[in-house]
């Protein structure tokens, strides 16, 4: 399960120009080396004006019946838990320029990096969002830890491929990297945007690097 995740030093004006957005509400966002679940990061969403660059919080509530804990990967997709934020009003692309599966390693696990090269290039996690009112955030970021209004995000997983699976055999998430998926995903029927839910060929990625918590 991915944890993880890099946009190493690609910042606003990188994203959209890369990704098409018109509209950008990032403000002042710093370099992101290494996002963490509950962190906020940058997402892209369609709309009537355009696609919109605009920052969410990582992780959304899962299944109540599970006790509501923030899920950062979603995989059952037939879940109806999940089935409302699949509509395309609730499908957004995460940009990322690599990310991390931990291997099982002792005395701790090792986080092992995959990107599409050595360069890093950009792709996107096919995302989901929606809107929580509730406690998230560092006692930084909500010291009095108050009820707020958030905009959360998530991004499927699939089947890991001949890459991830030797480090992490359960899954991978869906990476997509062509503007033609990206469109899709943002803007298709539910069930033709759900065919893009499967690996990246094994010689479209590579492992970049080992060992460290943000990508080198």
């Amino acid at each position: 399960m991915c944890n993880l995740y890099s946009l190493g030093r690609q910042g606003p004006a990188a994203l959209r120009a890369y990704f098409g957005a018109e509209q950008d509400e990032t403000g002042n966002m710093p370099e992101l080396p290494a996002i963490f679940p509950d962190q906020m990061a940058p997402v892209i969403l369609a709309g009537e004006g355009g696609r919109t660059l605009t920052m969410m919080r990582w992780g959304i509530p899962g299944p109540k019946a599970f006790g509501e804990h923030p899920v950062t990967n979603v995989r059952n997709v037939a879940s109806p838990h999940w089935r409302p934020w699949l509509k395309p009003a609730y499908r957004c692309l995460v940009p990322a320029a690599s990310f991390s599966e931990y291997a099982d390693t002792k005395p701790r696990k090792t986080p092992v990096w995959f990107a599409l090269n050595e360069d890093r290039p950009l792709f996107a996690f096919a995302g989901i969002w929606r809107p929580w009112t509730g406690v998230r955030g560092t006692k930084a970021e909500n010291p009095d830890r108050a009820e707020a209004e958030h905009r959360l995000f998530s991004f499927l997983t699939t089947d890991a491929n001949g890459v991830v699976g030797p480090v992490h055999p359960k899954a991978m998430p869906v990476l997509l990297t062509k503007p033609e998926e990206w469109a899709a995903w943002l803007e298709a029927p539910t069930a033709e945007a759900l065919k893009l839910q499967r690996p990246l060929p094994d010689d479209e990625m590579i492992e970049v690097a080992r060992g460290a918590r943000h990508d080198p």
